[in-house]
């Protein structure tokens, strides 16, 4: 995790160590040491020093400053929501009303969001303060984000390497101080890669437990709203806010789930895929940490289970087969008709749609909707992506199966899929 140690002029020359939380910010909030202004304004500053890492695509200083003294003056008042202070950054599909939102594409650049995603909703509701919006990989398809129209990300850590994907922006916003916490998306790996990759705390709440309104989709029944943050404690607080029913989404699940982090004592039965640590693509270094783990966990006392998983090699044809056919038909709608970007080398309806579309999107999108319409085609379909969905299903039965004999499943993160 990357903490650097800061300092920020303010009236008194006040050092502001390393916030690892929110609770540590409140608790200097509470005696007078900080305030939400001082927090944006020492957060503006880094972003300004590390434009070089090209992680926002834009900064919305203006409103930030405008909403910390709003939130100063509620946290006078005793007034103020359980995110007071919390300088969050947004993954650039998600919507934010009167705000641009791209998903990291050309075929959107410049589209404004008519209204606020649910997440966002409820956010501002606690009163976090939004900072910005960071690169990803166009659409969210990617490992590395490399893929994004306006170029790629460096990773805080070591500017020559990647910072992972596609939320590659959300990490690496949050590992170089630039803001407490990042939303992003996760379709297959896309928050919890690149927060491995940085050093940071990414999770995937449980398909459904957060509303997908407001997020552009790659695939529906696959993408996952979620938080990096700094800590655990932070990742779970912000996941508590932004989790619940949601009336504009379908499949969002209909009960509130307790995110609560509570201190448990008990020893536990933990998981590890066998395949895993046998697979040849592993490295050899992620490979020791994951076996150190397993050490350390026995040592604590908890009960080490060895589970084997032979679904393992069918995992990522599985995934790309039934992401990119609901990518195809997700993507449609950009097409420089209905929206997004239109060619002006186009003379007729059908030049429209293809040159609109041919300089719209990237190649790794162009890729995976050629994919997803190739598996969706007639003769084609049941020998595909039907068979991929029964594999799916094979997939969860194990998976539930295995929990069914553990509380917890630890495995090396995957840098293959996005």
């Amino acid at each position: 995790m990357l903490c650097g140690h800061v300092e920020l002029q303010t009236q008194n020359t006040i050092t502001i160590l390393n916030y690892n939380s929110l609770s540590e910010i409140h608790n200097d909030f509470a005696t007078g040491k900080l305030t939400c202004t001082d927090l944006v304004n020492f957060h503006l500053e880094e972003i300004e020093k590390h434009q070089d890492l090209n992680i926002f695509l834009e900064v919305y200083a203006g409103d930030a400053r405008s909403r910390s003294t709003v939130v100063d003056e509620k946290l006078k008042r005793g007034t103020a929501g359980k995110l007071a202070g919390m300088v969050i950054a947004l993954k650039d599909n998600i919507a934010y009303k009167d705000h641009v939102f791209s998903a990291g594409s050309k075929i959107l650049e410049g589209f404004v969001s008519t209204f606020d995603a649910t997440v966002v909703e409820r956010l501002l509701a606690e009163d976090a303060i939004i900072i910005g919006r960071v690169n990803c990989d166009e659409f969210a398809m990617g490992s590395a984000n490399k893929n994004s129209a306006f170029g790629p990300v460096k990773n805080p850590l070591d500017p020559s390497k990647v910072p992972g994907g596609s939320s590659g922006g959300s990490a690496a916003a949050v590992a170089a101080n630039l803001c407490q916490v990042a939303l992003g998306s996760d379709t297959g790996g896309s928050i919890r890669q690149p927060a491995s990759f940085t050093g940071t705390v990414g999770f995937k709440p449980t398909y459904g437990a957060v509303s997908r309104h407001g997020l552009i989709a790659y695939a529906s029944s696959f993408d996952v709203i979620g938080p990096i943050a700094k800590s655990v404690a932070d990742a779970t607080l912000v996941t508590s806010v932004i989790a619940g029913p949601d009336a504009y989404d379908a499949t969002a699940l209909k009960d509130q789930l307790n995110f609560a982090a509570t201190a448990n004592s008990d020893k536990k039965r933990i998981g590890y895929i066998e395949e895993c640590l046998t697979s040849p693509g592993l490295d050899p270094e992620v490979k020791q940490h994951v076996l150190d783990q397993i050490d350390r966990l026995k040592a604590e006392g908890h009960d080490l289970v060895p589970l084997q998983f032979s679904f393992l090699e069918y995992l990522v044809p599985v995934y790309y087969l039934l992401t990119t056919a609901e990518a195809s038909s997700n993507l449609a709608r950009f097409d420089g008709i209905h929206f997004g970007y239109r060619s002006d080398k186009a003379t007729d309806l059908e030049t429209a749609y293809k040159l609109s579309r041919t300089e719209g999107f990237g190649t790794e999108v162009k890729r995976r909707i050629m994919l997803g319409t190739f598996v969706l085609s007639s003769g084609f379909y049941d020998a595909y992506y039907s068979k991929a969905q029964k594999a799916r299903r094979l997939v969860f039965d194990k998976t539930q199966e295995a929990f069914g004999a553990v509380d917890f499943i630890l495995s090396p993160t995957s840098p293959h899929t996005a």
